[in-house]
């Protein structure tokens, strides 16, 4: 009888599924207006202090952060999939930018760093366009949890060694993490006090609104008060350092200036960022989906990141992606729909127009306060002790992963990480759990014997079960291993079948056909037939292309477990002269005359 044909639930078609945002403008209800207004109010009060803060970590003029935060506000509500989420500058993308312009500023010199993040950010764009229409959204699960966790707890830390110079005022040489450390503590005395009392005292005071007020706009409230303390007590004479004149105005779009700049020299930083910017937008955005039972889409999520990166970079501005702190505050006001982001990139639009002057008086050691704030928060000391206390082994990935971002730097760690995920995943399928099968008297169906300790196998009869694909990484360890099952059941007696439950084997290659083909070979030199069971449809048609069926013979190749259970009995018998014991199970009493009596597990 034929399968039938499954069903799929109809999705958004045609313009719809381009411009889901759009789409959900159009069915807007009066009822989230409030909720979406107050977010866009909180959200640009806390974005603003905050995305200059991270210019700065990307080496350039704080204004910067404004120009970039704009058309990722208003490209993502059109294009993106999540009604929730906050797109701009953000503290990852920000310092990888320090990190990828710095390694290509020598070639078109200094006064050009500007021109070269702006290429990048287009680059990143380019590069996540190119995602969406080869539709690799499977790039979201290259990195594990654990590995994400210890990346960005190596991210913090590289934010919080950037900041010291502007927090303390102590001249830090350039380097590495270690480097740059070693230098601030050796030039430890020649602290600036009013500027680390400033910092010191935004940090304190964005702490305790944190704890006590997590909804205020605690970045605004510390950066206003700072901006008073330094004009009430004329600080910037005693040298505390202030944003300065901001350019009235929005910049013209326009693109980089290519002269001297090498195009490919872009793409490995763009690819790279890339990778964890779709990552930490498509995690961020499943995470409120869910709270709201509502649906992410990972392709399309390439296509809004990568319009946004390319409308910054157009406008001057540099990579951006999301910001989980200022998701968090969306969804708390209440915002139901992407409006919420166009409220936000009308009031920004306001500050760049007419409140650039207020702008010019926050001081600089108060953004370094608030980006060493956002990067203690980036290390999930909760999640590292939930890691730890799951498996030792991926508390040893994560760690890994932070220390490869110390000690290489930001890119490198990325393919660290996403090297450290595969090489996981292979360690895990090329040596994976396996288990020896039995009747258990109290549950049906045939069993682990591990698991249960009363369980009773076939006299003659070894059930092994490999619960992997069987590919080239674990074909020899397969076959070793299904081998020492047969050499530990000849500890208590003869065998005469090898039975392969190959329900977990649901993918085979080249290289374990010859292993398997080696097995049966070894086998039956040795008097033991190896029977295959539980072979699907697709598995089948890969063993008869291999000429596995042939060797092992089409009568030994069963579709479950009772069934070459079964064909043992008669077998056993038949050549022995004798019946096998009796077994009772759930279903029923397991008898050679009545061989599908017993469950498959």
């Amino acid at each position: 009888m034929a399968r039938p044909t499954p069903t799929r639930r109809p999705g958004p078609r045609g313009w719809q599924r381009l411009l889901p945002g759009v789409a959900v403008l159009l069915h807007y209800r009066r009822s989230w207006l409030r909720g979406d207004i107050l977010a866009g109010i909180t959200v640009t009060a806390y974005l603003v202090p905050q995305v200059m803060a991270y210019a700065e970590v990307a080496g350039l003029p704080a204004i910067t952060g404004l120009w970039a935060v704009g058309p990722g506000l208003l490209v993502y509500a059109l294009l993106g999939s999540s009604r929730q989420l906050s797109v701009g500058p953000e503290s990852t993308t920000a310092l990888m930018t320090a990190a990828g312009v710095g390694a290509m500023i020598t070639a078109v010199g200094v006064a050009r760093y500007a021109d070269v993040a702006a290429a990048l950010a287009i680059a990143v764009g380019l590069v996540c366009v190119i995602g969406w229409i080869a539709r690799l959204g499977f790039l979201a699960e290259l990195l594990s949890r654990p590995l994400l966790v210890g990346y960005m707890a190596g991210i913090a830390v590289l934010m919080i060694v950037s900041q010291i110079p502007r927090a303390t005022g102590i001249p830090v040489a350039s380097g590495n993490v270690i480097q740059e450390v070693a230098s601030a503590i050796r030039h430890l005395p020649e602290f600036h006090l009013p500027t680390l009392l400033l910092s010191g005292g935004v940090l304190i005071v964005l702490f305790v609104l944190h704890r006590f007020a997590p909804t205020w706009p605690g970045p605004l409230i510390a950066m206003v008060a700072a901006a008073i303390v330094v004009a009430v007590f004329d600080l910037t004479a005693q040298g505390v350092a202030v944003v300065g004149a901001v350019p009235a105005g929005i910049p013209a779009p326009r693109l980089p200036d290519p002269t001297g700049l090498d195009p490919w020299s872009l793409l490995p930083a763009a690819v790279g960022m890339s990778v964890v910017a779709y990552t930490d937008n498509v995690l961020t955005a499943r995470a409120f989906a869910t709270r709201h039972h509502e649906r992410i889409d990972s392709r399309q999520e390439f296509l809004a990141l990568g319009g946004a990166n390319l409308a910054s970079g157009l406008l001057q501005g540099f990579p951006i992606s999301s910001s989980g702190s200022r998701t968090v505050i969306a969804d708390t006001m209440g915002a139901r729909t992407q409006l919420h982001s166009l409220v936000s990139l009308v009031l920004v639009v306001a500050i760049l127009l007419w409140l650039g002057p207020l702008v010019g008086t926050f001081p600089t050691a108060a953004l370094a306060a608030v980006v060493i704030f956002a990067a203690v928060r980036l290390i999930d000391v909760a999640e590292l002790r939930r890691i730890a206390a799951f498996r030792r082994s991926e508390l040893v990935l994560c760690l890994a992963t932070t220390v490869s971002v110390l000690v290489f730097d930001v890119l490198v760690g990325i393919g660290v990480a996403i090297g450290l995920s595969v090489l996981d995943l292979i360690r895990r399928i090329a040596h994976p759990h396996d288990g020896i099968l039995g009747y258990v008297p109290t549950v049906a169906g045939m069993h682990d014997i591990d698991d249960y300790p009363e369980a009773v196998q076939v006299p003659g009869l070894v059930v092994y079960r490999y619960d992997s694909p069987l590919f080239f990484a674990n074909a020899n360890d397969f076959a070793h291993r299904a081998y020492a099952a047969v050499e530990e059941a000849r500890e208590r007696g003869p065998v005469y079948w090898l039975v392969l439950n190959a329900e977990a084997n649901v993918e085979v290659d080249l290289t374990a056909m010859d292993a398997l083909s080696d097995l049966r070979q070894r086998l039956e030199q040795e008097g033991v037939r190896l029977v295959l069971a539980r072979v699907k449809d697709d598995l089948w048609h890969e063993l008869d292309r291999a000429g596995v069926v042939d060797e092992v013979g089409a009568d030994y190749v069963f579709p479950t477990l009772p069934t070459a259970v079964g064909a043992y009995a008669e077998w056993y018998e038949r050549t022995q002269g004798r019946k096998l014991p009796h077994f009772d199970t759930p279903s029923g009493p397991l008898r050679p005359e009545h061989p599908e009596d017993p469950p498959e597990a």
